[in-house]
């Protein structure tokens, strides 16, 4: 084996859970937090108690309202479509001399 490519190794890391629990294991980082442990989970306490991290289920919900409220049917795609196609014909030169013009401030902007 290799040596000095293992991670430094810490016998007695203290563990504390938000709840105020604490416990002692062995890791590669010294100390930890903790949302939750077996002493406040639901599933080990048997108590229904509703969990959310840092706001999951909120943040969720707001990309749901939004993503309804972006719905596009196809045909309302098509329409959009086409009228951005006809304003950019619109916007193109129709005689040769307004193109001359429009290359002319191009290449003075530059």
């Amino acid at each position: 084996m290799k040596a000095q490519i293992h991670p430094k190794w810490f016998e007695d890391v203290t563990v504390t859970c938000a709840c105020g629990n604490t416990f002692v294991t062995a890791s590669t980082i010294n100390k930890y937090q903790v949302e939750i442990c077996a002493k406040c989970h639901p599933f080990y306490t048997g108590q229904m108690k509703f969990v959310d991290t840092a706001g999951r289920v909120d943040a969720f919900m707001s990309r749901m309202k939004k993503a309804s409220s972006k719905v596009i049917s196809k045909s309302e795609k098509r329409r959009i479509k086409k009228e951005k196609k006809i304003q950019k014909e619109l916007e193109r030169p129709e005689t040769l001399t307004e193109l001359r013009k429009q290359t002319k401030k191009k290449n003075n902007s530059k």
